[in-house]
């Protein structure tokens, strides 16, 4: 019983000198030093993220639903196409052992439909970086092929990687856009085969494999836009037929055949007609405004312009572009929307005159100027 009673006072009087020591900050380092705890253990419970991590790693799901009402919000007049693509990435993404990239797409139709726009959302829409790249400047054979794919050792310019390999290195999630992949160098569509065959690629400086597994690859083509926009609407509602026929014709457009059997998708764009002709036209316009750091003002637009562009388009035809014509629009603007920058503006309207035509008028001044 002794024993007990002096254990227990020696115990009281440790806690008594620690707690002394510890209110005047003089505590041994040893008793400061914390416990060694898992992160998960002590903001979280580990246990359920273990149990769940095997679902994450199988495979990734995605809701096609609202992928679809995302896309369709800002792409206009491409509403079958904007269904079908979230569908097929679904189920690519869905898939937990591919061993090639997620998916390599064809959008195909007439200039200024959106193909490149939606390439753009998609990455966003996805949280994915873009690797966006203009197949047109990959047209000259071995060169195109050291810009895309690295150096060889020993040549200037091998202590970098090339624009596709370091793209990938570097977010091996992006989405490729491949823009009018037509215009590229027959030997430029031949290495990407690698890509899309064996879901890698090889960086010629130093011979590392870089992984397309994780990538989506859009290629985009204006090749035979007028028999594609018969097939659009002649098999609305039909993907595979559209499919069958689309790649028909564009191989009598001499698209390069070993390309065609490895596009998982060719979604076919529809020539835009009516209010989605305004439409696009409207959104042009207000992006191009926006460059400039200004706003359009609600309804700011006249409708006159827009109706002006809409005739120019019809003109045009099926080489008509939206952009390009509200490109003609801001050479007109461009001075007195610096201008109107300059001077602290931040809303403007466009008004259509008979004397001047477009003019750009301020509608309300940021609250710091006088």
């Amino acid at each position: 019983m002794f024993w007990y009673f002096a254990c227990a006072a020696t115990i009281g009087w440790l806690l008594l000198v620690l707690g002394w020591l510890y209110s005047r900050e003089k505590l041994p380092s040893l008793f400061l030093r914390p416990t060694l705890m898992d992160i998960l253990d002590r903001l979280t419970n580990r246990q359920v993220i273990e149990d769940r991590l095997p679902e994450l790693e199988a495979a990734t799901y995605l809701d096609a639903e609202s992928l679809s009402r995302a896309l369709k919000q800002r792409i206009i007049g491409q509403d079958s196409v904007c269904t079908d693509i979230a569908a097929q990435i679904r189920r690519r993404l869905a898939l937990s052992r591919r061993g090639k990239p997620v998916g390599i797409f064809l959008f195909a139709g007439p200039p200024g439909t959106g193909k490149t726009f939606l390439a753009k959302v998609l990455a966003q829409e996805l949280d994915r970086e873009l690797l966006h790249l203009d197949m047109a400047q990959f047209a000259a054979g071995s060169h195109s092929l050291s810009q895309l794919f690295g150096m060889s050792k020993g040549y200037v310019g091998s202590d970098s990687y090339g624009k596709l390999t370091g793209g990938l290195r570097d977010t091996p999630n992006a989405v490729v856009l491949l823009d009018e992949i037509e215009k590229a160098h027959p030997d430029v569509l031949k290495a990407f085969l690698t890509a899309w065959n064996d879901g890698f690629v090889t960086e010629r400086s130093d011979g590392k494999i870089v992984s397309t597994t994780g990538a989506i690859f859009v290629l985009t083509s204006n090749a035979a836009t007028e028999r594609l926009g018969m097939l659009a609407t002649q098999y609305a509602g039909d993907p595979e037929s559209m499919r069958t026929a689309a790649v028909n014709t564009l191989r009598e457009a001499q698209f390069a055949p070993e390309v065609l059997n490895r596009i998982d998708r060719i979604f076919v764009f529809r020539t835009l007609e009516g209010l989605d002709i305004a439409r696009v036209s409207a959104l042009e316009i207000e992006q191009m405004i926006s460059s400039y750091g200004l706003e359009v003002a609600e309804q700011g637009i006249d409708p006159n312009i827009v109706l002006m562009l809409m005739v120019r388009h019809k003109k045009l035809g099926t080489v008509g572009s939206s952009r390009d014509l509200v490109r003609a629009i801001e050479e007109q603007l461009a001075d007195s929307l610096i201008e109107a920058r300059r001077k602290g503006f931040t809303r403007i309207s466009l008004v259509q005159t008979e004397s001047q035509g477009i003019v750009a008028r301020a509608v309300r001044a940021s609250p710091e100027v006088s």
